[in-house]
């Protein structure tokens, strides 16, 4: 079996259908989407229907249920806050339909999925060795995948200390223990490659291979601009930060 796994696509129309085509080339057999549909971006309603359309599994992330109005905006910055008021303002009902019915946890053939932690599913950042092996050690399977850092990751257990750390464009990891990975961030990277970010598992061939792909930044950027969304997160974008 051939995963493509995807998230964080942050309403970042542009940056998903690059990921899709790259997806599409390798002809996988599932999609697994590990949430933030939305916030951030112009293009909430679109990245739904495509998400919705292309996922056969997908979770809830923090900005999903913000949009909801589910959770506040307390807890974000003042950019993060002013997009996710303006995504709840557009968001269609269709697209509010999709995302209530989202869980921020999953656990597709013997994998565990998370959007944030196994401690904190919703918004535990794991992007230090304490919250790795916190995760790791409040799950048993040997695949556990998260998003909501937008830094693509492999990480595991070695005598008891984790191992591993940031994964570059094109690394490949043998399977052959229990991972914890993160494919980064589709819509906004914050690893210093602005490439969109997405993961390919092949389970039979027990291989996971981290990939990005360029997409139209400029594209995004102006439709941010003219949607009046920050122009903070509009140029971040160019930078993968």
């Amino acid at each position: 079996m051939r995963v493509a796994v995807i998230t964080d696509v942050h309403a970042n129309r542009h940056a998903l259908d690059a990921v899709l085509a790259d997806v599409d080339a390798e002809e996988v057999d599932a999609v697994w989407c590990l949430g933030d549909t939305v916030g951030y971006g112009p293009q909430p309603n679109e990245c739904c229907d495509l998400v919705r359309e292309r996922s056969d599994v997908c979770l809830a992330g923090n900005h999903d249920l913000v949009a909801l109005g589910e959770l506040t905006v307390s807890d974000f910055n003042e950019e993060a806050a002013a997009a996710a008021v303006w995504t709840n303002e557009v968001l269609a009902p269709n697209a509010e339909a999709f995302l209530r019915t989202l869980s921020p946890t999953g656990e597709p053939n013997g994998a565990e999925l998370f959007h944030a932690s196994a401690r904190d599913p919703i918004w535990e950042y794991i992007l230090t060795e304490e919250a790795a092996k916190a995760t790791l050690d409040l799950t048993t399977a040997p695949l556990v995948l998260v998003g909501h850092s937008h830094v693509a990751l492999a990480l595991t257990l070695e005598d008891g200390t984790v191992a591993g750390g940031v994964a570059k464009a094109g690394t490949e990891i043998q399977l052959d223990r229990r991972w914890l990975l993160n494919p980064g961030s589709v819509g906004q990277p914050r690893d210093g490659d602005p490439r969109a970010a997405w993961l390919l598992v092949d389970a039979d061939r027990r291989i996971a291979s981290f990939r990005r792909v360029a997409y139209a930044i400029d594209e995004t950027q102006s439709e941010m601009r003219a949607a009046g969304l920050p122009s903070a997160l509009a140029a971040r974008l160019d930078r993968g930060e």
